[in-house]
């Protein structure tokens, strides 16, 4: 019988002040192999945090500068909260170098204990199976607006069995999105990953082009909200835009030097890259459209050759982004199932490769039937979206808290007082933007506005345009 199980090499200095890569020790008899893993290096990273942070939420990010007022209160909004943002990738790494855990779940259970840790791994394990939900649904739009662009009178009069959705989501995400669902770490995905960074590039690159190039001139563009609470409306994209925070724990674990250095040069370049690509595409797309901005910025331009390859890459993006979400809420669906069932680790270690690939599957099929049978989740989407708020402010608030206690103690200096307030404060921020954005969104599911313009308005059977935006913020 062969047995798996990790450890830490602790042979390390204290000036490293990191933890390295867990060896596996696998068990034959009275046999003992122990293999050092090999890490990934922090440039290689950057393109696992880049494709985890940036993702269709890229589209509506113009519209989002509009509906909060024009783009100087977007931008300071934006830099105000990316503060805060760095702020907890830098917490969670510091806490999962405490115990070194690999997971966003295990520095919570290793700060926060076993309660925390269930709400934790639960919200996880809903927020990721929601959103690879969403990432289905959202390779379904694309696919029908490149068959409206490439063949538009064969899909909407005749509509072929091979250009339904449910065929196009169900055979290329079996094809493209399945066979990388099964590896057992994360960052076997950093070569698709850097692909799926190019296309949103190439988005950005050609809304700053269309831009620059001749256009009609826009009209209402905003230079203040209408109302102070419109504001909320951008910071709920933001908190989903650069929620990278669930992956980065297991980023940072698969590092070949795992400190805070090398982890620091990870971020560092991969935090750019988000903020130009966000703020330049938002920029120059509000400034194109004003008040005629789509909530999907790639709706608001003629389907030229441009626009259509935007679109597949956008698509290609998806089919990347899907399996990180999937390694993260299958590691919290696990995690759940060894606190109920009091599992060691050496158990959890027997049968791990069969496990995996059942939950897997079974994660896989039960999202892929769920976008076809529910193709628009709403305000349910919407909520997954505010819950990046809790990501990103109030569990690193709760670990930083418990951090500071724990160094500290009782008697505390004015360093562990600041710290403890600066904690308060995340964790207040927190779940002031969840509870004001998930107010929105469920207010703005129940207002009408108007109805979304059909992909083929000659056969109403057809399938709807859907908008990116009200499925993923």
């Amino acid at each position: 019988m062969s047995i798996q199980s990790q450890d830490y090499d602790t042979s390390q200095t204290d000036d490293e002040n990191s933890c390295l890569l867990p060896n596996v020790v696998e068990k034959t008899g009275a046999h003992v192999k122990t293999e050092q893993l090999t890490g990934t290096s922090w440039y290689a990273s950057i393109f696992l945090v880049v494709n985890a942070a940036l993702g269709a939420g890229l589209l509506n990010f113009p519209d989002a500068y509009h509906q909060a007022g024009g783009v100087v209160i977007a931008l300071a909004l934006q830099g105000v909260f990316l503060v805060f943002i760095v702020a907890a990738l830098l917490i969670l790494a510091y806490c999962s170098d405490v115990n070194c855990t690999n997971t966003y779940q295990g520095v919570v259970l290793s700060m926060c204990g076993r309660r925390a840790h269930m709400l934790c791994a639960a919200t996880i394990m809903f927020y990721c199976f929601g959103t690879c939900i969403t990432f289905l649904i959202i390779i379904g739009d694309q696919w029908d607006e490149f068959f409206v662009f490439v063949a538009k009178e064969t899909f909407c009069n005749d509509h072929p069995w091979y250009m339904k959705r449910e065929v196009t989501i169900c055979v290329t995400s079996v094809i493209f999105i399945l066979p990388l669902c099964f590896p057992k770490r994360i960052d076997f995905l950093k070569y698709v990953s850097a692909l799926g960074v190019v296309g949103i590039v190439y988005v950005a690159v050609m809304v700053v082009v269309k831009y620059v190039l001749p256009h009609t001139p826009a009209e209402g563009v905003r230079a203040s909200p209408k109302s102070w609470l419109d504001v909320f409306t951008v910071v709920s994209v933001i908190c989903f835009g650069y929620q990278c925070h669930v992956s980065i724990v297991p980023i940072y674990a698969c590092l070949d030097k795992r400190n805070i250095k090398e982890y620091s040069k990870t971020i560092s370049v991969a935090i750019l890259l988000c903020v130009l690509s966000y703020s330049v595409t938002a920029t120059c797309g509000y400034w194109t459209f004003g008040d005629r901005v789509n909530s999907d910025i790639l709706l608001s331009y003629n389907p030229d050759t441009e626009v259509i390859i935007a679109v597949i890459l956008i698509a290609v993006k998806t089919y990347t982004t899907y399996p990180i979400l999937n390694f993260c809420g299958r590691a919290a669906l696990e995690s759940i199932w060894m606190d109920l069932c009091h599992t060691t680790a050496e158990q959890a270690a027997l049968g791990e490769k069969t496990r995996r690939i059942i939950t897997t599957l079974i994660w896989f099929i039960a999202t892929l039937v769920l976008s076809i049978v529910i193709p628009n989740i709403g305000v349910v989407i919407d909520v997954l979206g505010s819950l990046a708020a809790i990501f990103i402010f109030v569990f690193p608030g709760m670990c930083l808290l418990k951090a500071v206690e724990m160094r500290e103690g009782q008697v505390r200096s004015k360093k562990g007082w600041a710290l403890a307030i600066f904690s308060c404060g995340f964790i207040v921020l927190g779940m002031f933007v969840f509870g004001v954005t998930v107010t929105q969104a469920i207010m703005q599911d129940i207002r009408v506005d108007k109805p979304a313009v059909p992909m083929c308005p000659i056969n109403s059977n057809v399938s709807s345009a859907l908008t990116i935006s009200g499925l993923i913020t």
